[in-house]
C-alpha cells in the first residue's frame, strides 16, 4: 500500500475520489477551501455540502490547512475548479518538493491564457522545480464513484512511467484505469464535452428528440477531435474513455451540472441566475469563451462551440443556434 495521498478540492468529485481511493493509501488528505466544511467534515464524516450521503472512510482526513495536506504526501491530485486553478498551486508551492507526483482532475481551460489545467500546474510549479503530471479524466458521475459503481477512467502523461504507476497505484475493484501517453486529447476531450453537454440540455429543454441528440453527439465529438488534433493530439484518443464516453455520458446523464443549466436556458431562465442559484460549479460555462478563442486562434471550425459561446453571451437564442446549424453551407461528413 502507498502511504499519503492529498486531494486538493473537496468538491463532489474530490470527495468521491478520496472515498473511491482510501483502499490504496495508508492516509487520504481531502484539503477543503472553506474552513467550515474541513471542520464538518471531521465532525460528521460527511460532506453534506457537495456529496451528503456518502462516509468519509476512516483513513480519510479532511482540513483546511494546506501544508498539513502537502507535506510529505507522495501523489498530490488537483481538484480544483478550474477558475481557482494557478492561484491554488501557487498557495501550494512553498509545501511542494520532489519527488511527489501530481495528477491534474480538473476538467477546463483557463481564461486569458487557453491552458489547460496540466499546463497552468506545470507553469506555476515550474518555478520550482520541473513536476512529474499525469491528468485523470473519463466518464464519471461523483455520486456513482463513491457509491462503488464500475467506472472505468484514463490517466495520461507523456511520461509513460509515471502513467503506468498511478495506474497501478489507483485502480481497484471498482475503478479501473487505462493509461495513456495523450495528455493534450484527453485534457480537451474533458473540458470541450461540457461545451456539448449544455447544447444536450438545452436540445431537452426544447423537446428535440433523440435524432437531434444523436446528431449533437456526433458533430460534437467532430469537433473536439478537430481541435485536439491542432493542438497536438491523437485521434485514436478521442473515441475513446476520456472523449466519446465521457461525453455521451455528460449529454445524457441526469446528474450533469452542464446539462442542467442548458435545460434552464432553454427554459428562458438567464445564465447568471442559473449559474448563482447552482451550488456546485458547471465548468462548461467558463470553457466555452476559452474554446471559442482557441478555435479562431488555430482556426479550428467548431460551429457547435460557436453558437454555444453565442447563447451564453446572450446573443442568440436556443431556437435560433440550432436553426443556423442546420441552415449551414452543405458538406461532407
Amino acid at each position: 500500500m502507498n502511504s499519503r495521498l492529498a486531494i486538493i478540492g473537496a468538491g463532489s468529485w474530490g470527495t468521491a475520489l478520496a472515498i473511491v481511493l482510501s483502499p490504496k493509501f495508508d492516509r487520504v488528505l481531502l484539503w477543503a477551501h472553506e474552513t467550515d466544511l474541513a471542520e464538518q467534515m471531521c465532525s460528521t464524516r460527511i460532506n453534506d455540502v457537495f456529496l451528503p450521503g456518502f462516509s468519509l472512510p476512516p483513513n480519510v482526513d479532511p482540513t483546511s490547512d494546506l501544508g498539513h495536506a502537502l507535506v510529505n504526501s507522495d501523489v498530490v491530485m488537483g481538484v480544483m475548479p478550474s477558475r481557482f486553478a494557478r492561484a491554488t498551486y501557487r498557495e501550494m508551492l512553498p509545501y511542494l518538493k520532489p519527488p511527489v507526483r501530481f495528477v491534474s482532475a480538473t476538467k477546463g481551460l483557463e481564461q486569458g491564457t487557453l491552458l489547460r489545467m496540466s499546463e497552468v500546474a506545470r507553469e506555476v510549479i515550474g518555478e520550482k522545480f520541473p513536476p512529474r503530471i499525469a491528468v485523470l479524466s473519463g466518464p464519471t458521475f461523483a455520486r456513482e464513484v463513491a457509491a462503488g459503481d464500475p467506472t472505468a477512467v484514463v490517466i495520461a502523461s507523456e511520461d509513460r512511467e509515471l502513467a503506468a504507476s498511478i495506474q497501478r497505484d489507483f485502480s481497484g475493484p471498482t475503478f479501473r484505469l487505462y493509461a495513456s501517453d495523450d495528455p493534450v486529447g484527453v485534457e480537451i476531450g474533458a473540458a470541450l464535452k461540457n461545451i456539448i453537454a449544455i447544447g444536450a440540455g438545452m436540445c431537452e429543454g426544447l423537446g428535440l428528440g433523440s435524432n437531434t441528440m444523436a446528431a449533437l453527439i456526433t458533430r460534437g465529438l467532430a469537433e473536439i477531435t478537430r481541435l485536439a488534433i491542432e493542438l497536438g493530439g491523437r485521434p485514436r484518443t478521442l473515441p475513446g474513455l476520456a472523449g466519446l464516453g465521457d461525453l455521451v455520458l455528460t449529454c445524457n446523464g441526469a446528474l450533469s451540472r452542464n446539462r442542467s443549466v442548458g435545460i434552464e436556458l432553454a427554459k428562458g431562465r438567464k445564465l447568471g441566475e442559473i449559474v448563482s442559484s447552482m451550488t456546485m460549479i458547471a465548468e462548461g460555462v467558463e470553457t466555452t469563451g476559452a474554446a471559442v478563442e482557441l478555435a479562431r486562434k488555430f482556426q479550428v471550425d467548431m460551429p457547435i462551440t460557436e453558437q454555444m459561446g453565442a447563447i451564453l453571451g446572450g446573443r442568440i437564442s436556443p431556437r435560433e443556434a440550432i436553426r443556423e446549424l442546420m441552415e449551414r453551407a452543405l458538406k461532407p461528413e
